[in-house]
């Protein structure tokens, strides 16, 4: 049969197919079919990921949206260029080596030389390429690996020259001091938007500490701090100008302080008790003696904690109070202390205010590793973040700690070494970010984005605040910064290509890093017999990928024209974490480079979480390992998975595996059965006939079954549908429409027609083309989403078309594509819909035959009536139906919903009637009427609640209710619901949520229902003993039961139902008593039906005879094949010597059955 098995394995089926494409070259084909044919080029950018580690669901997520995408792209016209890319530079490949060779400090590299430290980067950068090629591949992707770009390839860091040139050229280019987000286990500073990709909650030590008022004895400002480490390098203290300080005697401790009035709370806590605090207990706590507002403070100098800054150069402006609007009385005490060299704010307000000098050195006793340097000596070679306590204790012992507590707060840490980040005063190369920001805002109208929120609202946030982008690494693997200079900076060249450095130095080089081309120097042209020589830093490499769309095809120069044409991209797609990462780089360097955007369209995905909602974490284990859910569920089913979740729309998902496993079961397993009942039913139907199946459209148009057009519409909807949610990018609603599509096929059309289909007749051809043509579209359309199941249909499907025949030699991979003639589903393009097909009335009116069907289950399920018990009578009331869905409830779908609910007869009430069936009950719609109404609404409830039926029609139909004035609108404002009313015991019934659709069963239990009910037990009986023997449905057997003795229940059934059992056996039951001595039972099995005990067999079909013969005959019949005797009229056998004549219809009979109708042995047959 098709070679289709009873059950798929789906992991298994998908690595055949992996097979089958790379021995066929199946992804070079697509592509080489697409360029041949001249298809419109879709630009789409694949951000370039590490291959130090291994792929997590974070990447299969994405690969998967960008799968998707790029294939539907390549379905509908287009053609894609899907090259690989790996990110080879910066903090994650050399933090990876700091670990391997257990470096800990700059000047250790230094020693080591910088070559060999990049060549060992360099070792590394490549380790998981194979590990990712087999991942991805896996998962379906297609994605060029043979042809990938590398951003350490010399092509790639040429053009990361040419787009730092352009920018320097602009005047975009400057190098500053300024005070950054900082690693201390890397080493090197971090962009602000680096610095926002790793917010942990933390706690640190808080404490409030005293600096003595030189001026006058006793009184001392105090000020708070979360971070005690920077207390060393203190040089100023900052008031608001406005704000009011006082000055007061802590009762208590009887020393006197300046703080800010609002902050008192800082020093006596119960004050922030609301419940406790009570103003008459300031008197015993503190004394004001002074008030003051900030500006009056400026310039009051104060005592030192430390003094090892006391008598350094500058050290004349230390040591004073400052003003700035930055401080606030949120927390603290109002008074912040400053230390430029690790405050933002710190360096800016000392700096205005004279403390410090532009371009002078910073107190700063902290070196690049995070360490204190020998300035401190206490706590010389600690971190800053282990020196707290030493320092805690060094001020306690002063007599300068006030206060000591912990605060937990939100803290940034590294986004490589998930160590706590520092802020430090360091030289940089800067982007002017804010120069051109408000081009960066405008160019980002012009992009879609999916979810459009996280474009207005947390990428359109990062971006009108942005800052200078610091593109500076004090580091050594990556691009180096193309600045040569000399030592003064007053000679500053910006090299931009090769052949530019070849020019100006005489050298020609082959490799950028560097160990190569800081050896490299050029003559000055201002102070001829001197050299320039490049600046020591490296780029950040989020500029290497920002600049990623002109790199990775070495722009400008090769490929000038293909990458003009094709910018900015059609599409990218990465996780909602490069809000401030890779999507604000492309957009800074495609505003400063074209005043563009470098994408048009952008799918956000969010975060995989593991099942407990926290970060999957490979030391946890908390999720389960990606290759082994593939392994046991297939890659379909992942990738339906995580693209038929709310993380498609930027929202967070908790992994579920058994959510995988749900796919397989509710999608996969239904479509496959779908497939492999249509081939079972086809060669049923080729047998039959005697002719081969072929497609044939015009008989799927011309078909009048009211179910061929209803799937036949839905199929053309779902087409529409698709095309334009997949324009639109949402995925989010495309899957879940391809998930609802798949249980209409499966649980609904072909449920419905499952006898029709197996019939082997006209109307099965008719039938079997239907679902042919649907499973063919829908395979096709589902081929971008699911690549690995949809290639195994299609390669089932295609074999049945009349141009299969022309897919050898070579042309099953030519043009044009054609379904069965192309060798693979994804050369096809996806189906575009009929527009003439799409029929709203066949779909409106099988949504409420399935509505009626569901709540008919449900009022059986309520009075646990089994579904093989008939019901006399459903009865159904609807609220202003169509013409359209009354005609066909009553015509072409009355026998659906008969057969479905196991009805005899199904009653539409008319509109006139419904009154005799059910009530209109009108409540109000609380959320609009809450404002307009007010006090007033529980009047107006009473009011529309206590209204008959008739007066709720009539103000439905009427639009409007007027309330003591006020025009209420029964559309908005009213809630309508319709509820049964009918007296009388025997109607069971439900109603629909928004209470359109009552639906109400005549429960009656006569003896006729009971006794169908229970021949339906028994055909499922008998159905289900076929299936344990493995029997088609053109196997021939007998069957027969037998009950105890005197128990006839089950024999009274099947004489009242004789028509039943021939339409859905093709033969009636008979007692076994009645079965020839020579029958073979072949199995048997006990069944409980309608309480009687009996045992049912499945027998070999066996010629029957007259009771009155002898041994020999009845041994000559035993031994025949009723299939052999059926034209037969007289049968000849010898018995001692003589012939003897036997007579069918007197002597013997084809079957049993045949037997017992003939001779009237049992009346009811």
């Amino acid at each position: 049969m098709a070679n289709l098995p009873p059950t798929l394995d789906f992991a298994k089926t998908e690595e055949d197919i992996c097979a089958k494409w790379a021995a066929e070259d199946t992804f070079k084909n697509q592509d080489a079919l697409s360029l041949a044919r001249g298809d419109k080029e879709y630009t789409f950018y694949d951000g370039p990921p590490f291959a130090t580690g291994l792929p997590h669901y974070g990447h299969i997520l994405a690969g998967t949206i960008k799968d998707v995408v790029t294939r539907y792209a390549c379905q509908t016209g287009h053609h894609v260029s899907r090259r690989a890319g790996w990110d080879c530079h910066g903090l994650p490949v050399e933090y990876e080596i700091d670990q391997m060779l257990n470096i800990t400090h700059r000047d250790q590299v230094l020693e080591m030389g910088v070559d060999k430290y990049n060549d060992t980067c360099r070792g590394i950068v490549t380790r998981y390429t194979k590990e990712w090629e087999r991942t991805v591949t896996r998962l379906g992707r297609w994605i060029d690996f043979e042809n990938d770009y590398k951003t350490m390839d010399p092509t790639f860091m040429e053009s990361v020259w040419w787009v730092f040139k352009e920018l320097f050229k602009k005047d975009l280019v400057y190098q500053g001091y300024k005070v950054m987000p900082f690693s201390t286990a890397c080493g090197t500073p971090l962009s602000n938007f680096e610095a926002g990709l790793n917010y942990k909650d933390v706690r640190d030590p808080a404490v409030v500490v005293n600096f003595p008022l030189k001026e006058e004895d006793g009184v001392s400002f105090v000020a708070w701090t979360t971070t005690p480490w920077t207390l060393p390098s203190n040089i100023a203290l900052c008031v608001h100008p406005a704000m009011e300080y006082v000055k007061i005697l802590d009762k208590k401790a009887g020393t006197r302080y300046i703080l800010a009035k609002s902050r008192l709370a800082q020093l006596f806590p119960i004050m922030s008790n609301k419940k406790k605090w009570k103003p008459a207990m300031a008197d015993e706590l503190f004394t004001v003696e002074a008030t003051y507002v900030g500006a009056d403070l400026v310039g009051k100098r104060y005592q030192p904690i430390f003094d090892y800054f006391t008598f350094t150069e500058g050290s004349g402006e230390y040591f004073r109070i400052l003003s700035d609007n930055y401080v606030t009385d949120d927390a603290g005490t109002g008074i912040v202390h400053q230390a430029p060299a690790f405050g933002e704010d710190d360096y800016r307000v000392c700096l205005s205010h004279g403390v410090i000098q532009k371009g002078k050195d910073l107190p700063c006793p902290v070196d690049s590793n995070g360490l204190f340097t020998d300035t401190v000596p206490e706590v010389k070679g600690l971190h800053v973040k282990k020196a707290d306590d030493t320092l805690i204790k060094i001020i306690k012992d002063k007599g300068r700690l006030v206060q000591k507590d912990n605060l937990d707060h939100s803290y940034p840490f590294c986004w490589r070494s998930d160590t706590p980040l520092i802020y430090k005063a360091v030289p940089s190369w800067f982007i002017k970010v804010e120069e051109i920001r408000d081009r960066i805002v405008e160019n980002n109208k012009k992009t879609y984005w999916v979810p459009n929120q996280v474009k207005e609202g947390r990428f359109h946030s990062w971006l009108v605040d942005a800052r200078d982008w610091a593109v500076s690494r004090n580091r050594f693997w990556g691009t180096p910064i193309p600045i040569w200079c000399s030592e003064s900076m007053d000679e500053v060249i910006c090299v931009g290509s090769v052949d530019e450095l070849a020019e100006l130095s005489g050298v020609r080089v082959t490799d950028l890093h560097k160990d190569v081309v800081d050896e490299i120097t050029i003559p000055s042209k201002l102070n001829p017999g001197t050299v320039l020589r490049r600046v020591d830093e490296v780029f950040d490499c989020w500029f290497e990928s920002g600049s990623m769309p002109y790199a990775q095809k070495h722009y400008p120069f090769e490929n000038k024209e293909e990458f003009e044409n094709g910018f900015p991209a059609d599409f990218i797609a990465e996780g909602l974490d490069q809000t401030r990462g890779w999507f604000y780089t492309l957009m800074v360097l495609s505003t400063a480079l074209f005043d563009q955007p470098a994408f048009k369209n952008l799918i956000v995905n969010g975060l995989v979480l593991a099942g407990d909602g926290k970060k999957m974490s490979k030391r946890l284990k908390n999720y389960p390992d990606p290759n082994l859910v593939i392994s046991k569920y297939g890659a379909d089913a992942l990738r339906m998975y995580l693209i038929n979740s709310p993380v498609v729309r930027a929202e967070s998902l908790k992994f579920q595996e058994p959510g995988v496993l749900g796919v397989v079961k509710e999608v996969f397993l239904p479509l496959y059965n779908a497939v492999r009942f249509f081939f079972q039913n086809m060669e049923r139907w080729e047998s039959n006939s005697g002719s081969k199946f072929a497609p044939n459209s015009a008989t799927v148009r011309a078909t009048v079954n009211p179910t061929d057009v209803w799937i036949s519409a839905a199929t053309q909807g779902l087409i529409k549908f698709v095309h334009e949610e997949m324009a639109a990018y949402r995925l989010y609603t495309v899957m879940p429409a391809l998930v609802r599509f798949v249980s209409q096929l499966t649980n609904w059309y072909v449920r419905l027609n499952r006898d029709r289909l197996k019939g082997g007749g006209a109307e099965s051809e008719i039938g079997l083309q239907v679902l042919y043509d649907v499973l063919l579209d829908v395979t096709i359309l589902m081929a971008p989403f699911t690549p690995f199941i949809t290639e195994y249909f299609y390669q089932h499907l295609r074999k049945l078309q009349p141009s299969y025949a022309e897919a050898a030699n070579g042309g099953g991979s030519s043009n044009p594509v054609v379904p069965g003639k192309s060798d693979s589903v994804h050369f096809l393009n996806v189906p575009t819909y009929d527009e003439s097909r799409l029929n709203v009335n066949a779909v409106e009116a099988m949504e409420t035959l399935q509505i009626i069907v569901e709540n008919g289950r449900n009022v059986r399920e309520k009075r646990n009536i089994s579904l093989r018990t008939p019901v006399k009578c459903v009865t159904v009331i609807l609220r202003n139906p169509s013409a359209n869905v009354v005609e066909s409830l009553n015509g072409s779908l009355k026998a659906y919903i008969l057969s479905e609910l196991n009805a005899w007869d199904l009653v539409i009430v008319p509109k006139e009637a419904e009154h005799e069936w059910v009530t209109l009950a009108l409540t109000p719609n609380f959320n609009t009427l809450g404002r307009k109404l007010g006090k007033k609404m529980s009047e107006f409830k009473t009011y529309v609640t206590s209204m008959s039926h008739a007066d709720a029609v009539a103000c439905l139909e009427k639009g409007e209710l007027d309330f003591e004035g006020l025009a209420i609108s029964t559309t908005d404002d009213l809630v309508s619901k319709l509820s049964f009313s009918k007296e009388g015991d025997q109607w069971e019934s439900t109603a629909t949520a928004g209470g359109d659709v009552v639906v109400a069963v005549d429960c009656t239990q006569d003896e006729a229902i009971i006794s169908a009910g229970q021949s339906r037990e028994l055909i499922n009986a008998i159905q289900q003993l076929r299936k344990a023997m493995g029997l088609d449905l053109s196997d021939k057997v007998e069957v027969f039961f037998e009950e105890s003795a005197g128990i006839s229940t089950v024999e009274s059934a099947v004489s009242n139902n004789v028509n039943l059992f021939e339409a859905k056996l093709g033969a009636v039951p008979v007692p076994k008593k009645f079965a020839p001595s020579w029958s073979v039972v072949l199995r048997s099995e006990k069944a409980d039906i309608g309480g009687s005990n009996v045992e049912v067999f499945i027998c070999r079909p066996a010629v029957a005879g007259k009771e009155q013969l002898s041994d020999e005959v009845r041994y000559f019949l035993s031994m025949l094949e009723p299939s052999s005797v059926l034209d037969q009229s007289a049968l000849s056998v010898i018995v001692d010597g003589k012939e003897v004549q036997l007579m069918q219809g007197e002597d013997f009979w084809v079957n049993t059955v045949s037997k017992l109708r003939a001779t009237k042995a049992l009346s009811w047959v």
